[in-house]
């Protein structure tokens, strides 16, 4: 049975709307997954993982988060012309429904490839690649038009700056927001200049650690209050303790709490997060509304292995709402507060199909694995996702799709 799609930005389109909702650019790798390792391996020795699992990684994981909440998504990377290459083209293009009409694929040039083993809820990570043939803006020429870019802040291709041709400037000059992120910085150095891009980015969203390591301060609440006084839309992520934003175009100011969650890889939550909150944006959401979405949407992907294909999409959201409403009212004070919190979602969660998108888990993977990623938030109980899996005894079996029920 195909899943059947959602759209929440339906009343907002016209013939002479965007083209897109989302439209992103970045790297592309293969993720290969080990799981269910007891110990890292010593030198000189092997270990054995009990699950491993393959999806596309990178810029992919915002891209398919984006899509799996109904966002039109539009991706420019490059892609090999190696079988890997083959795999993260046809997982986004035919399984995702990313548009891929500003990517390009390159002969003689290999995918990069990250190999993560997670360990006692950690994970170690093993990369390797090299520089695309062509940069993001040479790739892209004029950007298609979309309501929203989701960008990290680069000192190689500075947004506000003298470049004209800068594939994001033209974007936002065509009418879309700019979302930035910023990356970890393993030099140390935390310029507060690369911040001069706020200027013209309409939200920030980093997390905790970045935000005091640019700004200087000591506390994210502080980190947050500077970073309000640069951009309309400042958010900070803190982790199992929630996130906070400060919104000045509506004068709206939100802290929430993070769900409880069994966090088994954190691969992607990030790029839920602010999957989310770029949907709550468009779709004019209250700050607190819209915070709370992006944290059960992370959440929610937090709880299985494998990277971008444990985005939820809005199946499992009516879904977890389902389980909350249930719990609510019989199995404690915490049952009850997400039941509050998240009672927005009793005008969102009727509108959703029957069968809609549910996430789909790695695609090379055994069922045994699946037994461990069952259980997203804590309380309430969670009915268990979806997934796409094969059995690596018979690969003959049928798969069934992440965008497919």
């Amino acid at each position: 049975m195909s899943a059947q799609a959602y759209d929440p930005l339906a009343d907002q389109r016209t013939p002479e709307g965007p083209q897109f909702d989302v439209f992103l650019a970045g790297t592309v790798f293969l993720d290969i997954v080990f799981t269910g390792l007891a110990a890292m391996p010593a030198a000189g020795t092997e270990a054995w993982a009990e699950g491993m699992g393959s999806c596309p990684g990178g810029i992919a994981n915002l891209a398919i988060a984006t899509s799996r909440l109904g966002l039109r998504t539009s991706l420019a990377a490059a892609f090999s012309d190696d079988d890997y290459g083959d795999f993260c083209w046809r997982t986004l293009a035919e399984q995702e429904s990313v548009d891929l009409s500003k990517s390009r694929r390159f002969e003689h040039w290999h995918s990069p490839v990250t190999v993560s083993m997670a360990v006692d809820r950690d994970r170690s990570m093993v990369t390797h690649g090299h520089p695309a043939p062509m940069s993001a803006s040479e790739m892209i020429g004029s950007p298609p038009r979309s309501r929203a870019v989701i960008l990290a802040l680069s000192a190689e291709e500075p947004l506000g700056g003298t470049n004209p041709c800068n594939w994001a400037e033209l974007a936002r000059q065509d009418g879309a927001l700019l979302f930035a992120d910023v990356g970890w910085d393993p030099s140390g150095t935390w310029s507060p200049e690369l911040l001069d891009q706020l200027s013209v980015c309409h939200a920030f969203m980093p997390n905790a650690v970045e935000a005091m390591a640019y700004t200087g301060t000591d506390t994210p609440r502080d980190a947050l209050y500077t970073l309000a006084d640069r951009v309309p839309l400042a958010v900070v992520t803190d982790g199992a303790n929630g996130a906070m934003a400060i919104d000045s175009m509506t004068g709206e100011e939100a802290f929430v709490p993070a769900p409880r969650v069994t966090a088994l890889d954190p691969t992607g939550a990030g790029d839920v997060f602010g999957a989310g909150i770029v949907l709550g944006t468009l779709c004019g959401w209250p700050l607190a509304d819209r915070l709370a979405f992006a944290e059960v949407c992370s959440a929610l992907a937090v709880q299985q292995f494998g990277g971008s294909l444990a985005a939820p999409g809005w199946g499992d959201i009516a879904d977890w709402w389902h389980g909350v409403r249930a719990a609510a009212g019989h199995t404690g004070a915490y049952a009850d507060s997400l039941a509050r919190r998240y009672a927005f979602l009793d005008r969102l969660v009727p509108t959703v199909p029957v069968g809609a998108v549910h996430r789909a888990a790695a695609t090379i993977a055994r069922y045994a694995d699946l037994g461990m990623a069952s259980q997203a938030v804590e309380e309430p109980p969670v009915k268990a996702a979806a997934t796409t899996v094969t059995d690596t005894e018979d690969p003959d079996k049928t798969r069934v799709p992440a965008q497919k029920e």
